[in-house]
């Protein structure tokens, strides 16, 4: 009770304070003195509009028409002259007057080879070139006897050729010796010792080279090409022939074909002591052909007359056919032809392969080689890795196929053969060749090949194909680098051959010895450093083998031989 009492006297006093003190300030007088002129304003607020708002749904689409007129606007110029624009060609190699080549090697091996020409001309070109190349050194039967094995090669070359508006002239003045040695004979001849001057056997081949050739960049004119030359080849007194030989090839565009022919006529005169016969061959061969990007064809065939060492001349008909087309372009050709040619035996072509013949005149006697038929096809492209590719296989008929045989007559009262020199031999034949190729770049540094070679001979008369390896193959590698450091490997590879020697006593035949040659590798490498751009040095180590080479029964060859060198431009 007592605190509702307090409680309701404080409430009382809180509410009764204002009034007071109210009434006292009402009773208060105050003075306000204005500095600045009194302006009213209101306050900033946000106000609100609510205007209606309409919506049109219909849509008015004016249709406008216009016209363009069109004038021709011609404006003002002048002409003035334009400069007529210059090719400048791409600077063309420095080319020195003469290039010489000097070397030494094991076997007392000497090199020498000088060219000299003059620089680029429009008017023509001149020059002169020699080589000489030999060997000294011995060799080892297999008696165990150690005997002289060196040959000799001199060439040398006087040349020159004119340019004309629409032709060019050439022409040459030729020398040639070859000379070689027979060391190789039957060992079983135990009373047998070979004279150096004895078994010396020299070969020279001179002449002189004319012809005329068109300079038509157009192929609806006639193109032509002449040549004549003259060879005379000496081999030992009495022993020797002229020979004369013209070629000609005329060719024009006729009719959206190409067509043409070429002609041959080729005289030699023997010896009177050889026989008192000339020999000659003439022929004539037509042909029509077109080439296409897709395919190509020729249409030919060659007419001959043979006449060597007959009473008449044989007549030859070789076809001369060829077709081929693109499977997938650029990397895959077909191919096939069907061709024949007649093989011309001259003693200049027969010391390159065997310069060991007989010296009784056979080596001016041998008749030609007739190869009546040759059916080849093939493929070939681009391999897709940076080269070629070419793989072919080819049937040939061949009559009078040459062959040699190694001569041991050793009861001769006169003059023994110990079998160091040969007599030809010629069989009918027929072979079977497979042949594949490729080549290419594996970087801009390194680049291949590869060949190889398949065979199979069928004869008349003779068992094997003397000297003929069943198949051969090889593999070469080049290394560049920026045309400072050359090099390269080949290695070359041949299958197993058949050799023969044929026994002789009193004048009558008693057989063939034959001997068996195994599968022979070799390798050849090769280094060059050019020093600069006149000035280079050279290695090349040959005849780097595994076993023992015969080239010809009873005939080892050199086997490894290093030669060392440089090069001179001048």
């Amino acid at each position: 009770m007592m605190k509702r009492y307090i409680i309701i006297q404080l409430l009382t006093i809180v509410l009764i304070s204002p009034l007071a003190a109210q009434a006292n300030q009402q009773n208060l007088s105050r003075e306000i003195t204005l500095y600045n002129p009194y302006k009213p304003s209101l306050s900033i607020f946000k106000k609100r509009s609510f205007l209606p708002e309409i919506n049109d749904t219909s849509r008015t689409r004016p249709d406008i028409k216009y016209d363009i007129t069109i004038k021709p606007y011609s404006p003002e110029y002048s002409i003035s002259p334009i400069k007529a624009a210059s090719l400048v060609p791409d600077p063309l190699p420095k080319l020195y007057k003469s290039y010489l080549v000097m070397g030494l090697g094991n076997y007392i091996t000497p090199l020498a080879e000088l060219n000299i020409s003059n620089e680029r001309s429009k008017k023509g070109s001149a020059g002169f070139s020699v080589r000489h190349f030999s060997s000294n050194g011995k060799v080892k039967l297999d008696n165990s006897k150690r005997v002289f094995a060196g040959y000799m090669d001199n060439d040398a070359s006087l040349f020159g050729k004119k340019f004309f508006r629409y032709n060019i002239l050439e022409g040459s003045l030729d020398f040639s010796q070859k000379v070689r040695y027979a060391y190789g004979y039957d060992t079983a001849i135990i009373d047998y010792t070979a004279d150096k001057k004895d078994i010396r056997l020299g070969y020279i081949n001179t002449g002189a080279s004319l012809s005329l050739g068109s300079l038509n960049l157009d192929s609806a004119k006639l193109s032509y090409d002449f040549d004549l030359d003259y060879h005379y080849f000496y081999n030992a007194r009495y022993l020797d022939q002229h020979n004369i030989r013209f070629e000609g090839a005329l060719s024009k565009s006729w009719k959206g074909f190409y067509a043409g022919s070429d002609m041959e006529l080729d005289f030699t005169r023997l010896n009177d002591s050889l026989s008192g016969d000339m020999k000659y061959i003439t022929s004539v061969s037509p042909y029509i052909k077109k080439n296409t990007s897709q395919w190509n064809f020729r249409l030919g065939l060659q007419m001959l007359l043979d006449k060597n060492m007959t009473d008449s001349p044989e007549f030859h008909i070789y076809p001369d056919v060829n077709f081929g087309f693109s499977i997938v372009p650029a990397y895959i050709g077909f191919f096939a032809s069907l061709k024949g040619k007649l093989k011309k035996n001259s003693p200049a072509c027969i010391i390159k392969d065997n310069p060991f013949i007989i010296t009784d005149g056979s080596l001016f006697r041998l008749p030609n080689t007739d190869d009546a038929l040759i059916f080849s096809t093939g493929l070939l492209g681009n391999n897709g890795i940076g080269g070629n590719y070419l793989i072919s296989g080819s049937y040939s008929i061949i009559n009078r196929m040459l062959f040699y045989s190694n001569f041991v007559y050793p009861d001769s009262v006169p003059d023994p053969m110990p079998g160091n020199l040969f007599i030809p031999m010629t069989d009918d034949a027929e072979v079977l060749n497979i042949h594949g190729e490729m080549n290419g770049q594996i970087s801009d540094k390194l680049s291949y090949m590869v060949n190889a070679d398949w065979y199979r001979y069928t004869l008349t008369e003779n068992p094997y194909a003397w000297n003929k390896p069943d198949w051969d193959s090889r593999i070469g590698l080049k290394y560049n680098l920026r045309d400072k450091i050359l090099a390269g490997v080949n290695i070359t590879a041949l299958g197993k051959r058949k050799l023969a020697a044929s026994d002789y006593k009193a004048s009558v035949f008693t057989g063939n010895t034959v001997f068996n040659e195994p599968v022979h590798v070799n390798i050849n490498l090769s280094a060059e450093y050019r020093y600069t751009k006149i000035l280079s040095f050279w290695m090349k180590l040959n005849n780097i083998s595994f076993n023992r080479y015969y080239e010809w029964a009873y005939y080892p060859s050199q086997r490894f031989l290093c030669l060392l060198g440089f090069t001179y431009s001048l």
